[in-house]
Formats: C-alpha cells, sequence, structure tokens
C-alpha cells in the first residue's frame, strides 16, 4: 500500500513539473512557421508582382508583346486591355494581364 502511495506522489510531481507554457510554445510555433512562409513564398510574389505591374505601366504604342503564345505589336492601350497586331490588318483585343514584352 505504500508503495502504492509513493507511485502516486511521484506521479503528482511529475505532472505538476510539466511545463505551464504549452500555449505560448504553440504561439512562438506558429509564429515562426508564418514568418518562414512570408520569407519564401509571399514577399518574393509581391517583388514579382511589382516588377509585373511596371512592366505593364511602361508598354507603349510599337511595343512587340507576347500575349497567349502569339507575337504581335501594341497598337493601341486601353485601361484594361490592347490591340495587338499579329499580322498585317488582323487586329485582336487582349487583356492586360495576359502579356509577356517579346524579347
Amino acid at each position: 500500500m505504500e508503495q502504492t502511495a509513493d507511485v502516486v506522489n511521484v506521479a503528482t510531481q511529475n505532472v505538476q513539473a510539466a511545463p505551464q507554457n504549452g500555449f505560448w510554445g504553440l504561439v512562438m510555433y506558429c509564429a515562426v512557421v508564418f514568418g518562414i512562409i512570408y520569407l519564401f513564398m509571399v514577399r518574393p510574389n509581391k517583388k514579382r508582382m511589382a516588377e509585373y505591374q511596371k512592366m505593364l505601366d511602361s508598354l507603349q504604342v510599337g511595343n512587340r508583346v507576347m500575349a497567349a503564345g502569339i507575337y504581335g505589336t501594341v497598337k493601341k492601350i486601353n485601361e484594361k486591355s490592347l490591340e495587338v497586331e499579329i499580322a498585317k490588318g488582323v487586329v485582336i483585343e487582349v487583356n492586360k494581364n495576359a502579356v509577356a514584352i517579346a524579347e
């Protein structure tokens, strides 16, 4: 009977000695994970999108562009689209976000 009491006392001491900072450990873990995601995914994507927007803003009539794999020359710039001449007398309208500058 005395052994059982000793086992119970040791068990309660171990439970009481367990760390009580489980919540803050979880918060720190989540902060580290979100920090890593931000550094390796969000920040580079924002930088890439800013460069792409800068390229779209610099488009001018006469620039050679590629839209959906089709090369052409910008003939007119609208607010959300471009008119691109892909062959002599053939003009198509494409969304600005589907355009890349042809090299």
